[in-house]
């Protein structure tokens, strides 16, 4: 009795510990983080969505052309605010880096949003007014700010639950089975304070190199986790890696 409830315990633990189940489980952490961000943004948004259309019509009559056209305003700036916000939550998916003029453009969104959100209340020289309407820009703004380096943390989670898992289960598996294993390659360590050498390109290339195996996925949070490189060189080194890989796989030989 005791014989096989131990070994079914070992074979659900097994399942709860693979590398690729214990990845999963940070992805869902990623997916509803996603989602409340941006279930907050966009009621944020649709609570100004009024006060800006006022701003814009600036006592038009109701139903006239340009009351109707006021109601134009909020969205053109919302919906390029979301195309951005979006096209990062596939950048930081995959810890690409992007330009300053992305960032530019979102802050532009968030400020004229705000503004417009907030002008009436400065105006009349409402205190309240203005506190009240400039929480939801703000929580918009702090929030967009927030979720990209959230998304990029999130996926550096993912890669460790899953590298750690994989050190974790596949030793083990494979000595059980009989089957030599070997350490992956290991990071440089770190330089001292008093050595002011540092680690070129060409080296940390080469480690990179040296770590990888086909079916090993080449992205900059891999790169970082056998090199130790910064994040900003991680990206150049991923693409020249990749560019060597698929070089390689054309020619039939490895990098």
């Amino acid at each position: 009795m005791l014989a096989r409830e131990a070994a079914e315990a070992a074979e659900l633990r097994a399942h709860q510990s693979h590398p690729d189940v214990v990845a999963l489980r940070v992805e869902r952490v990623r997916t509803q983080v996603d989602r409340l961000c941006w279930a907050g943004i966009v009621l944020g948004l649709a609570f100004t969505m009024t006060n800006v259309q006022q701003f814009a019509a600036a006592g038009s009559s109701a139903w006239s052309l340009p009351w109707l056209a006021a109601w134009l305003l909020d969205p053109t700036v919302s919906l390029v605010l979301l195309a951005i916000l979006r096209a990062e939550q596939v950048t930081a998916r995959y810890q690409v880096a992007t330009g300053p003029w992305v960032r530019r453009a979102k802050w532009f969104t968030l400020a004229a949003t705000y503004v417009m959100n907030t002008w009436a209340s400065y105006a009349a020289g409402s205190v309240a007014g203005v506190v009240l309407h400039s929480v939801p820009p703000l929580v918009v703004f702090v929030a967009a700010e927030a979720v990209t380096d959230l998304r990029d943390k999130l996926t550096d989670a993912v890669t460790a639950a899953f590298t750690e898992a994989h050190h974790r289960t596949v030793p083990h598996a494979a000595m059980n089975a009989g089957v030599e294993v070997h350490e992956p390659a290991r990071r440089p360590a770190r330089r001292g304070r008093g050595d002011h050498r540092r680690t070129s390109f060409a080296e940390y290339l080469t480690t990179a190199r040296a770590a990888w195996c086909p079916g090993v996925m080449v992205t900059p949070a891999w790169v970082r986790e056998v090199t130790g490189c910064s994040r900003g060189l991680s990206s150049r080194l991923a693409a020249v890696l990749t560019a060597e890989v698929a070089g390689s796989a054309e020619g039939g030989d490895a990098p």
